[in-house]
């Protein structure tokens, strides 16, 4: 099976510059059905699934090789090169976005811009770092997923989805999460939540744009202000919103967001509004 199937890449839009969405931990590439074609006018969009999520192909899940973020950085680069395209503006939720990052210190050449939603370096408090966990209570947050994962997931997605907790938006990423093998999900959330990216961020070239909600339980406001001290050529937006997806409770300003840091592109990357 190719590299295409396996991930399930999907292409649409203009055949302009190349966007691509990288979704986060629970959910598939469904997760941008609110953000993306509002690139399409302009862009050339570039939608997947991470190894394991959505229709990927789990047979091809390897648990030696994603036992930390590594294997995924390498399924993007491989990904990024297969599809033989100019520089990428990288679209990345949550963990993603901190593939993005490692993924663009392996190979800044590959990336034009990152926009970073949600994203988290280190979800664990740490002295003066509030990562917004205590590891005592990632532990217990943790063993209670080993337990019973999707006893786990209906427990903490109300939290995550947030804003007005609208009963769709609740069962639809319910719904994400319960389409991923609960295996698969245990280790992806040991790898994601007791990583530590702190060190390596001041080695990123690529110019990044990061939203951050309000209110996150998972990656806090002072995570995003964490990540533009060490960014360097960052830009930092924090979205009035609460929760962990703003590309599900607010793509309206996402998108606004994402379209005036787009714009300050050179003329040849930057949609023609024309």
């Amino acid at each position: 099976m190719d590299i295409f199937r396996r991930h399930h890449v999907c292409s649409y839009g203009a055949e302009g510059h190349p966007i691509i969405f990288a979704h986060g931990f629970g959910t598939d590439q469904q997760a941008w059905h609110y953000v993306a074609p509002a690139f399409a006018a302009h862009y050339q969009v570039v939608l997947f699934d991470l190894m394991g999520a959505g229709n990927s192909d789990k047979t091809a899940y390897d648990f030696a090789r994603y036992q930390t973020l590594d294997g995924y950085v390498a399924d993007l680069l491989a990904l990024l090169h297969a599809l033989h395209l100019p520089k990428v503006i990288y679209v990345g939720h949550s963990v993603s976005g901190i593939i993005g990052v490692l993924a663009a210190i392996r190979e800044p050449d590959l990336f034009e811009r990152l926009v970073l939603l949600a994203a988290s370096p280190c979800y664990l408090n740490d002295g003066d770092y509030a990562g917004g966990y205590d590891p005592s209570d990632m532990e217990e947050l943790l063993g209670f997923l080993d337990h019973d994962y999707h006893a786990w997931s209906s427990a903490v997605v109300p939290n995550l989805v947030g804003g007005d907790m609208r009963p769709a938006l609740v069962d639809e990423v319910l719904q994400s999460f319960a389409r991923v093998d609960p295996a698969i999900a245990r280790q992806f959330a040991r790898v994601t939540f007791l990583s530590d990216y702190r060190a390596i961020l001041s080695q990123l070239r690529v110019p990044s744009l990061i939203l951050q909600c309000a209110e996150d339980v998972i990656a806090p406001p002072s995570v995003g202000h964490y990540l533009h001290q060490h960014l360097l050529g960052s830009t930092l937006q924090i979205l009035d919103t609460t929760g962990h997806y703003p590309h599900l409770n607010v793509p309206v300003a996402t998108i606004a967001c994402m379209e005036h840091y787009l714009a300050s592109l050179p003329t040849s990357l930057a949609p023609n509004q024309a």
